[in-house]
């Protein structure tokens, strides 16, 4: 019998591919490499300056297809030098493995990875398996898994159900799973004035006022108290910059940005209008110009509890104990582009050290987390 797919050494081995997004660093291609030895028909998919590839086992409309979503581009390493072990050594030093996306997530890329190619080899399922991972998560996530999701359609490919690797547990393997996440834009203010001298402020039209009565507005505000699934929705004042050096003068202009994450209770649209007609009003009370532009990163999502939820929920309850929580904290993720292709859900492992300095994660768990991605296959196609 042919040995199992190490997850461990797997990791290990993507940790040494310096993949800084959208750099590949050669981690899609060792993918590529062991998957198509595995009896994956594999495709690159890139776009842009980005690489991403799509793997399938199994003839396409032959049963029902399981697909696995994650990345192997990861943050910049920041000061090199404050880090204990190189941030690609994917070094293993007391039962940690120490390197740039050891939790997020050449670990769950390599779980997934190692649990499909054993479990397809020894009992070839009654269906198919995919597996769409990205090198642009961690970047602006144009070109990424949209850019697969879309490949997927032009090309007659579909997943009917996906899990996603992110780390989700806070704490301890198996507390946490995700069903959905909230929504995240970002509103960018401008507030025009009159500059003058602030000996004569009555000859100038000082814009610092109406934007701090703006951005009080806006903080002050309870957007709202959480709904079924969901935290209340939040807003964040991220910065406020005049840039004026001079204490005698009142400047022309100031320029203020705020995030908000939010339920199911709003849409970016929606939430869109609120923002305008609170600056509409500060403008007016103020006598100044009030220019205000949008990004919008992703709405928010659920995939209501059910199916999908229940499978995941009990193969990590018999694989750790533990019971999961349905959960729809945290950022973003990929998965606010697979939930309009698929029912999807999150699960990985605990992800305590993800953007930090010294990203490591517990061997243990990647070997854990492996088991609970094998046992979702095989009870997926029992």
């Amino acid at each position: 019998m042919t040995n199992p797919i190490d997850p461990v050494q797997l990791t290990a081995d993507l940790l040494r591919c310096p993949s800084v997004t959208p750099i590949e660093g050669g981690a899609l291609v060792l993918m590529e490499k062991l998957l198509s030895e595995a009896g994956f028909t594999c495709t690159r998919v890139d776009r842009g300056e980005v690489s991403n590839l799509f793997a399938r086992w199994g003839k396409r409309g032959n049963g029902k297809t399981f697909g696995f979503n994650g990345h192997t581009d990861v943050v910049p390493v920041g000061d090199e030098s404050a880090w204990t072990r190189g941030p690609f050594s994917g070094d293993i030093v007391d039962g940690w493995l120490w390197g740039r996306g050891a939790t997020d997530m050449k670990s769950g890329v390599a779980a997934f990875a190692a649990a499909a190619i054993d479990f397809v080899r020894d009992t070839p399922p009654d269906g198919s398996i995919v597996m769409a991972i990205t090198g642009d998560e961690e970047g602006d996530a144009v070109d990424g898994t949209v850019a697969l999701l879309d490949w997927m359609q032009a090309n007659g490919e579909r997943m009917d159900a996906c899990l996603v690797g992110e780390p989700t547990c806070p704490n301890e393997m198996g507390e946490m799973m995700k069903i959905g996440r909230r929504g995240s834009m970002t509103a960018y203010f401008t507030v025009s004035g009159k500059q003058g001298h602030s000996a004569y402020p009555h000859r100038a039209n000082n814009p610092l006022p109406p934007m701090a009565r703006l951005i009080d507005r806006l903080a002050g505000f309870e957007l709202d108290q959480g709904t079924d699934h969901f935290d209340a929705s939040t807003l964040a004042v991220t910065t406020i910059d005049t840039g004026n050096p001079a204490n005698n003068v009142i400047p022309a202009e100031t320029r203020a940005t705020v995030n908000i994450r939010f339920n199911d209770a709003h849409s970016s649209d929606s939430l869109t209008e609120w923002l305008r007609a609170e600056a509409d009003k500060v403008a007016a009370e103020f006598g100044v110009e009030i220019a205000m532009t949008t990004q919008v990163s992703g709405e928010s999502f659920i995939t209501p509890p059910g199916e999908l939820s229940d499978l995941i929920s009990a193969a990590v309850q018999a694989e750790t104990g533990v019971t999961p929580e349905l959960s729809t904290s945290g950022g973003t993720s990929d998965a606010r582009f697979v939930k309009n292709h698929c029912p999807v859900v999150e699960f990985g492992l605990v992800g305590k050290t993800m953007h930090q300095v010294d990203e490591r994660v517990e061997v243990a768990q990647i070997e854990q987390l492996k088991s609970i991605y094998s046992r979702i296959l095989r009870d997926y196609f029992a």
